[in-house]
């Protein structure tokens, strides 16, 4: 099942706000009543619609450390991801 977009949880509020019966809403917006249902309580808890901040995974690597990756692969299509991180490894330890 798709993710609302900001615009369809903003209509699902305003149809829930209009007093329309919660079957009513998510059979109209096409999702599962479990998606109005935490839409409806998100919104309880935060008093916005809006995603909840995310953590994201922290990098191993530095961007030129992926730039790096990525051309050798690039270079060297057939090698071993392995064999990519042992060699970029040794730069990093002769630098």
């Amino acid at each position: 099942m798709l993710r609302l977009s900001e615009v369809d949880r903003h209509r699902a509020f305003g149809l829930l706000q209009a007093g329309l019966p919660f079957s009513e809403v998510f059979l109209r917006m096409n999702v599962n009543r479990t998606t109005i249902f935490r839409l409806r309580q998100r919104l309880h808890e935060t008093n916005t619609v809006s995603d909840r901040p995310r953590s994201e995974r922290p990098t191993c690597t530095t961007q030129r450390q992926d730039r790096n990756l990525v051309r050798n692969h690039m270079n060297n299509r057939f090698l071993q991801l392995q064999l990519h991180r042992a060699r970029q490894e040794e730069e990093i330890i002769n630098v």
